[in-house]
C-alpha cells in the first residue's frame, strides 16, 4: 500500500527531513539498531563479498560496520551519495536499512534491485511491517512524511515469489531475501 503521488512530499522537502537524521558510525545504539539485519547477514555471505548499502543516508553506517567485518560495501543514495558508478556494478549482497518505505516507484526500485544483485546473493531489507490486529491509521510508522510504501509480511512474501527469491523473517523488522543461483528472471 502506498500514498497517492499527490500526497508525496516534493524531493527538496524530503532531503531536508533526511539530513535532519543524526545517525554516524560513532553511535553505540544506531549500531546496535543496524546490527538486526548486519549480524544474520554476515552469516550467511561468503568471506570477501562485495555489497551495496542502497540508500545509506545522510550518515552512512553499515557500509562501514560491514567493511570493519571484512566485506567491501558501496554506497548509493539519491540525496547523499548520488554518484551511479555503484549502480553499474553487481553485488553479492544488497542492504536497505529504512529504505523501503521511501520507494515512491517500489516495482522499480525492487527490479533494481534484482538486477543489481549477482545469483546467489541476499537482499537485506529493514522496515516496519504492518501486522495483523494493527490500524493502520493508529500506526506510528505512518506519522513520518518521508515513508510513502507501507508492506506487510504477505508483501514481503509477494516480492519474493515474484522474483523467485527465497525468503526469511530474521526479526520483527528485518527480511533477509536470497536470489537464485539461476540467473532467469521468472514471471509471474
Amino acid at each position: 500500500m502506498s500514498l497517492a503521488p499527490e500526497q508525496r512530499p516534493a524531493s527538496t522537502a524530503e532531503r531536508q527531513h533526511y539530513a535532519t537524521h543524526e545517525n554516524h558510525p560513532a553511535d553505540t545504539r544506531y549500531r546496535a539498531f543496524l546490527d538486526r539485519l548486519a549480524l544474520p547477514l554476515v552469516e550467511r555471505v561468503p568471506a570477501g563479498a562485495e555489497g551495496l548499502d542502497y540508500g545509506a543516508g545522510p550518515g552512512p553506517t553499515l557500509s562501514v560496520m560491514l567493511a570493519e567485518r571484512g566485506f567491501r560495501t558501496a554506497v548509493y543514495d539519491p540525496f547523499f551519495a548520488p554518484d551511479l558508478g555503484p549502480l553499474r556494478r553487481s553485488y553479492d549482497f544488497i542492504t536497505c536499512t529504512e529504505v523501503v518505505e521511501h520507494f515512491h516507484s517500489p516495482a522499480d526500485e525492487f527490479d533494481r534491485l534484482n538486477r543489481l544483485l549477482r545469483p546467489g546473493g541476499w537482499l537485506g531489507v529493514m522496515t516496519e511491517m504492518l501486522r495483523e490486529g494493527r490500524a493502520f491509521a493508529d500506526w506510528h510508522y505512518i506519522r513520518d512524511p518521508t515513508h510513502v510504501c507501507f508492506y506487510r509480511p504477505a508483501t514481503m512474501v509477494w516480492i519474493a515469489a515474484r522474483f523467485g527469491w527465497t525468503i526469511e523473517f530474521v526479526h520483527r523488522s528485518v527480511v533477509l531475501f536470497r536470489k537464485s543461483l539461476a540467473s532467469g528472471f521468472p514471471t509471474v
